[in-house]
């Protein structure tokens, strides 16, 4: 993983990245309404990996994580939630959230917890990865970040 490099996302790079979470089965059909903040892995100037920090003033929705198929199990997608962290902490948010139907797991690692998601704040609740986009069978799950997560 030495040769990976990590930036933000431009907007000319928003078609790649769709087409990175299409080919990881994640929905994009809010990604342009949802105004994330993307962290974008790059090798050799291709996008291999990236993930997604939309902001609802002191919290946030991490959105959208995807790592190539052949770099997936690597150490990738952690660096990249590394990154989402330190950006979030960077921007004053106090609580992560994030819906998921597959990375409980790799998720709860990383310090996150399942949460109701009547306990989430309505400006995240209103957003439309919340109302329509995720299934309602997907994980809700909560990072405190005012406690060192």
């Amino acid at each position: 993983m030495d040769d990976i490099r990590f930036r933000p996302m431009v907007a000319a790079e928003m078609l790649a990245v769709r087409q990175l979470l299409d080919r990881q089965g994640l929905p994009t059909q809010d990604l342009d309404a949802s105004h994330a903040e993307f962290i974008l892995a790059l090798r050799e100037d291709k996008i291999v990996g990236g993930v997604g920090l939309e902001r609802f003033g002191k919290a946030a929705l991490l959105r959208s994580m995807a790592v190539e198929g052949p770099l997936q199990r690597q150490g990738l997608g952690s660096m990249l939630v590394h990154r989402a962290l330190e950006q979030a902490r960077a921007a004053g948010i106090a609580d992560l959230f994030l819906l998921t139907t597959t990375a409980e797991l790799f998720f709860a690692k990383h310090g996150f917890a399942r949460c109701d998601r009547q306990t989430v704040p309505q400006a995240i609740a209103a957003c439309s990865e919340f109302r329509s986009v995720c299934p309602a069978s997907a994980v809700c799950m909560r990072l405190d970040l005012g406690k060192g997560g």
